[in-house]
């Protein structure tokens, strides 16, 4: 069986764990903080970041999220998460880019780091004006899906893509940091619940960060 090595507010590893869960492939989930530098977890990714998705019996280790979830996407048939033709594609894998390197640097990273690492690992207290920052570059990202909802069924197109799961594993990193006021964003609102509503999701709702409960509202399916 597949060994995923991840933490749980690792937005990356959020994503590979939707599209497995979409996909119907099984995996342990492996607990590894990259912060705390293990030479073992060292040596099965050099780059030292979660996911890592490893099967020991076979001597397999598969890194970076985007490339594991092409893997999948080339040796799981079921449900095809990089469907329809060569433009639709295109556009699954423009979105998948947009979510994994803007949004995370606009929004995720510095929300993991404020709230997350400086609270359990460097014992500092947030700094307002990043979060301010962070708060206003979201509000942009909503804009924008807000506009992707309001003209396709979903995020990329006619079909749920991995888009969709990219997109809703970022802001349910926000969301369990309290980081997300949907004022003005129903569209892009009610379009999370959806995701949240998923089977694949529910795993992401019950699972903790050890010293970091989320809000009370983050597992409710109703906003």
């Amino acid at each position: 069986m597949w060994q995923l090595h991840q933490f749980p507010l690792c937005p990356f590893s959020r994503k590979l764990r939707l599209v497995m869960a979409e996909k119907s492939v099984a995996y342990e989930l492996v607990r590894e903080n990259p912060w705390d530098g293990r030479d073992a977890f060292w040596q099965l990714n050099p780059a030292g970041r979660t996911p890592v998705l490893h099967d020991p019996a076979r001597r397999v280790t598969l890194c970076d999220s985007q490339a594991i979830c092409e893997f999948l996407e080339e040796t799981v048939e079921r449900n095809p998460m990089i469907g329809g033709n060569a433009m639709q594609r295109a556009e699954i894998r423009r979105l998948v880019a947009l979510f994994d390197e803007n949004f995370y640097a606009d929004v995720t990273e510095p929300a993991l780091h404020e709230k997350m690492k400086k609270r359990l690992i460097l014992r500092q207290s947030p700094d307002g004006q990043v979060l301010r920052q962070m708060g206003r570059m979201l509000h942009g990202h909503l804009d924008y899906i807000d506009w992707l909802v309001d003209t396709r069924q979903w995020l990329a197109g006619p079909q749920l893509s991995l888009a969709d799961l990219t997109c809703a594993a970022h802001l349910s990193v926000v969301d369990y940091l309290g980081g997300i006021d949907w004022r003005g964003h129903e569209q892009a609102r009610d379009w999370y619940m959806v995701m949240k509503s998923r089977p694949s999701f529910r795993p992401l709702l019950s699972e903790k960060m050890d010293g970091l409960p989320p809000p009370r509202e983050y597992a409710s399916l109703d906003l």
